[in-house]
């Protein structure tokens, strides 16, 4: 990636296909809706942190698995509509991406998803590129986002990360085995609330993560507050009261944004900004349209996809 005063970051872990309709109300089984609405985007939680991260105006790298199969053009293209940058952990694979069908209510903008994740696309950690690892020695990047779907890769990338100093997020949407190893190299991390490590209860995911050696903590539960820890004290940062459209990758892009606030600001104004972010992408339907234009008609340094 070349250089950039306005932020150069990997974003590692799942991406998908979402189709996305939103209904008014989930049907019952054997019922048939009609969807007042549909969109359909690549998704995954790094990949919407990757979107969000280049809509700001940085430079977007996103390492997934993606292969040949014919869906995963249809990815390739909306990637590069928003100027992200992609980079295929397994090129030859010939199953399909994982596909998303998702229900968003109208009335609450509360999401229903069925969806396959990276369970049987993990790639081993000795596979990532040795130029990539060249390009986090020259350090070529100013951060580094993680969602736990490529566990080896991850972990051997945020080791190398913050070996350099190179600033490692992850993303804990949920726990996912083999976490403990990437966060012993995790500089932030932003869990949800559905996010529990074996043994832990609510109260005791903050403290946990503290004593994996992550400095940066916290833990957002949907409209309610941000809550991370000021030294040994738990802190409160306040989210936008806003009548939500769709929640569906509000938390993706919550990390995206973060990711570029934190090159610029503290860990809790970062948090502050990229809840102002999240809160306004619950606005609107689907997880692009709070964005005005693709960063191709915004930022000349993006070229339009072919």
């Amino acid at each position: 990636m070349g250089e950039s005063s306005r932020g150069r970051g990997v974003f590692v872990g799942l991406t998908t296909l979402d189709l996305i309709y939103q209904v008014e109300a989930v049907p019952a089984s054997n019922q048939k809706v009609v969807a007042q609405d549909v969109a359909i985007a690549a998704g995954g939680p790094a990949t919407n942190a990757a979107v969000t991260f280049a809509h700001l105006g940085g430079d977007a790298l996103l390492l997934s698995s993606l292969g040949q199969h014919p869906i995963a053009g249809s990815i390739r293209a909306d990637l590069a509509t928003w100027g992200v940058q992609h980079r295929d952990l397994d090129p030859e694979r010939q199953a399909s991406p994982a596909v998303s069908s998702i229900l968003v209510t109208a009335a609450t903008g509360d999401r229903a998803v069925v969806s396959r994740n990276a369970v049987g696309a993990q790639v081993a950690g000795d596979r990532l590129p040795a130029d990539l690892m060249q390009a986090l020695k020259e350090r070529r990047f100013d951060v580094v986002l993680i969602d736990g779907h490529q566990m080896a890769i991850s972990e051997a990338i945020a080791q190398q990360s913050r070996a350099l100093g190179i600033p490692v997020v992850v993303d804990g949407g949920s726990w996912k085995p083999g976490f403990e190893a990437v966060l012993r190299h995790t500089d932030y991390a932003i869990c949800s609330a559905n996010f529990l490590p074996p043994g832990c209860d609510s109260a005791d995911v903050l403290p946990y993560l503290r004593s994996l050696g992550v400095a940066q903590v916290a833990r957002t539960h949907g409209s309610q507050p941000v809550e991370y820890l000021k030294g040994e004290h738990a802190e409160r940062v306040a989210v936008p009261t806003i009548s939500p459209v769709d929640t569906l990758g509000a938390g993706d892009i919550f990390h995206g944004a973060f990711c570029h606030f934190i090159l610029q600001l503290g860990f809790e104004a970062a948090i502050a900004q990229a809840a102002q972010v999240a809160a306004r992408a619950c606005q609107s339907f689907g997880p692009r349209r709070w964005m005005k234009a693709p960063p191709h008609e915004e930022n000349p340094r993006f070229p339009k996809p072919d």
